[in-house]
């Protein structure tokens, strides 16, 4: 069947969907044939619609040949085995991002004319596009979602070649689309009319958008156990020596707050961190996702492997954050985090009510504060990441409190597979809450920060 037009196929695009009207969803059309199959997903749903330009990254004198792709806020993939084999260094890379990302900056703001992006941690993204062929921009474009810290990943596209929807059923949580063809040709074959979409359309359809939904408000309202987002704000708190940039955010009731601390070469604006806040967040707990290092410190990797020098800092942003929210305070953990909440949690005095550890590293805490810890501690880790596992199990051997090493299966180290990030989400909420009203056991004295 011949889709008339792009408005046409979205309409009936939109009937596949229809189990998401009415939940938390954004509808991100891929320019410029996507928006008008997007606007027609957004409206029948009743979703706000924005746009979603992704850029590819080439390899110099070989742009055909993607060593990665960037998005908006700072998302970048990239594919290890390409930039091996093309032998691509550090100073390479930058430049081609640089020149990518400069060009994504500017129809970014052609196309939303000044408007912010829509938020999309946390929440069902459905990318939309107008056909796959080889599948490969809407593999860079679902992949960049995630990292932005979407709950689920939908890709929805009229038409598509049977091999290409099978390969990003691994890469998108769903995949709908109602026609598959296994001898497929061109996208424009499908169309009657498939007449080019300018960018003046783009911004008129995204304009037109943004008039139809409130931008700031959600498209549904909180469901059963969900709390009413708070307003959230960055901080800089003092701690051993630093003032540290920190992302606060206090629900209304909250119980408790849980402090992050990032692994090597991470921060506060790490995605996978915020979508795992952001689920806390939702099931009524306070969040501090805080930089552990200052900019210039970050950049001497032995700050980042200095497990002591940031406990010391994570314990004095637990205080902090004690004195601010007037909460009972608990640690999450991810890599060398990790190593530092436990090292943080052991101190003489810490009150910590539970930890956390996503893919970390626990064997770089010292063997005293694993022995020394006595809030509960959840260790999760990928099946796939064989080492780091066997790492864990070496580190809980050594530990006294209640502790338990939670295995995802099918995850990696950064549990990019579809689901597995939302699986280490639920396992710490659920550790958490059920931590919240007992008082840990107190440790034998130890020192103190």
């Amino acid at each position: 069947m011949r889709y008339d037009d792009r408005r046409a196929a979205g309409r009936l695009l939109a009937g596949g969907l229809e189990e998401l009207r009415g939940r938390d969803v954004v509808v991100l059309g891929l320019p410029r044939g996507g928006l008008p199959v997007a606007a027609e997903v957004a409206r029948h749903l009743g979703a706000p619609l924005d746009v979603l330009v992704v850029r590819k990254l080439g390899v110099p004198r070989q742009p055909e040949w993607g060593f990665g792709a960037i998005g908006e806020h700072g998302v970048r993939v990239l594919n290890r085995d390409v930039i091996s084999e093309a032998g691509l260094d550090s100073a390479e890379q930058a430049h081609v991002e640089e020149a990518e990302r400069t060009e994504l900056e500017r129809r970014v703001r052609d196309y939303r004319q000044g408007r912010a992006a829509l938020p999309i941690a946390g929440r069902t993204a459905v990318v939309v596009d107008d056909g796959l062929a080889t599948g490969a921009t809407a593999e860079v474009a679902c992949r960049v979602v995630r990292g932005q810290a979407a709950a689920r990943v939908v890709l929805a596209v009229p038409v598509a070649p049977s091999h290409s929807v099978a390969r990003l059923r691994q890469v998108a949580d769903d995949v709908v689309c109602p026609q598959t063809h296994r001898i497929f040709g061109s996208v424009g074959a499908w169309y009657r009319d498939f007449t080019q979409v300018s960018d003046a359309e783009v911004t008129s359809l995204l304009a037109e958008a943004a008039r139809r939904t409130p931008r700031s408000a959600p498209s549904t309202p909180l469901g059963h156990g969900e709390f009413p987002s708070s307003p959230d704000r960055e901080v800089l708190i003092p701690a051993a020596g630093a003032r540290l940039g920190a992302h606060l955010v206090v629900p209304d009731g909250a119980p408790a707050a849980v402090a992050f601390a990032h692994g090597s070469g991470s921060g506060r604006h790490s995605p996978r961190n915020r979508y795992v806040a952001t689920a806390l967040n939702r099931a009524g707990l306070a969040t501090l996702l805080l930089d552990l290092l200052t900019d210039d410190e970050a950049h001497d990797r032995h700050n980042v492997f200095d497990i002591l020098l940031l406990a010391r800092r994570l314990h004095a942003s637990s205080v902090w954050l004690r004195k601010e929210t007037g909460l009972p305070v608990a640690y999450f953990g991810a890599s060398t985090g990790a190593a530092a909440a436990l090292e943080a949690a052991a101190l003489s005095g810490s009150g910590v009510r539970s930890v956390v550890s996503r893919g970390g590293r626990p064997d770089l805490a010292t063997p005293a504060a694993l022995t020394h810890v006595r809030a509960p501690t959840l260790l999760i880790v990928g099946s796939r990441d064989t080492q780091v596992l066997s790492l864990n199990r070496l580190a809980a051997d050594r530990m006294h409190c209640e502790h338990r090493i939670a295995v995802v299966p099918g995850a990696t180290h950064l549990f990019e597979e579809p689901g597995t990030l939302t699986t280490v989400a639920e396992l710490a909420r659920d550790w958490f809450t059920a931590h919240l009203d007992r008082p840990t056991a107190p440790a034998p004295p130890r020192r103190s920060a």
